[in-house]
């Protein structure tokens, strides 16, 4: 599933070549990837001109001129294909929705799995929907101090909590696996017991781990690709994340794999004691 690192290669790439640029008209071909009516989804946004491109957490987040927004979430295998003419209509293995250009370019979601959701956010609506996520974790204003007051009110499991986007924008498994094992805490471990020594290491390695994947363009392993098609380079840098039975960096114990909510961890034994 794309997480942050792979929403911000794709809003950079994409807001390198959209904002200036008008839609002229939607297609909408997979009514279950759009939040409401087909026809009232495109009626929103025939006619809108591209600002910018951003992202909120996992989202990725067009604004429009009136400051009115369109937020794609790309659930497991979402894409987003940009160029000229049709170009990424015919590159798309499973479309789902068509942005058509007043300049004769194309943007199209495509999603063979269509776990993903594209929303219009009218500029009234956009603070309670930002409201409803975390703090982003590479923002100035996420501190270590701020990290420790969230954990501190949950016992959930750690793993799990970085998870919860309620709590922290963004992160994902592939990166809560990789910052827990820099921070040598096990990914089980209650969030209200880890000490403060352990969630300043935790702070840093979160914001080290998710910064080194937007310089490596994200974690291609299946079907992730860019806006411009590349796949990312941060599935070589990986630590812990899918290296079950191979051995730690640090120590050579072989990593370890569990699965709690639903989800599979991957920990050195040795490196990331129950107890941090």
């Amino acid at each position: 599933m794309p997480e942050l690192p792979e929403a911000e290669t794709i809003a950079r790439g994409l807001d390198s070549v959209l904002p200036g640029r008008v839609i002229a008209g939607v297609t909408v071909l997979r009514y279950d990837v759009v939040k409401g009516s087909a026809g009232g989804f495109a009626d929103a946004l025939r006619g809108r001109q591209f600002r910018s491109v951003g992202r909120r957490g996992k989202n990725v987040v067009f604004t429009f001129d009136g400051e009115s927004r369109l937020v794609i979430n790309l659930g497991m295998t979402g894409r987003i294909l940009s160029g000229p003419g049709p170009g990424p209509a015919r590159l798309a293995t499973h479309p789902a929705v068509h942005f058509h250009l007043a300049d004769g370019g194309c943007v199209t979601y495509d999603d063979i799995r269509r776990f993903g959701l594209l929303t219009f956010i009218p500029r009234a609506q956009w603070r309670a929907w930002s409201l409803r996520l975390g703090p982003e974790p590479l923002a100035r204003s996420f501190t270590a101090m701020v990290l420790r007051k969230t954990l501190s009110r949950s016992r959930a499991p750690i793993r799990s909590l970085l998870l919860d986007q309620r709590k922290v924008a963004g992160v994902g498994n592939i990166y809560a696996v990789e910052a827990l094992w820099f921070a040598r805490i096990h990914p089980a471990t209650p969030a209200n017991v880890i000490g403060a020594g352990a969630v300043a290491r935790l702070h840093r390695s979160v914001r080290k781990v998710l910064r080194r994947a937007i310089h490596a363009g994200g974690t291609t392993l299946r079907n992730y690709r860019n806006a411009e098609g590349d796949v990312g380079g941060f599935s070589r840098a990986l630590h812990a994340y899918g290296r079950a039975d191979k051995p730690c960096f640090r120590c050579r114990t072989p990593i370890e794999r569990i699965v709690f909510g639903g989800r599979s961890a991957f920990f050195c034994p040795q490196c990331q004691a129950a107890s941090p």
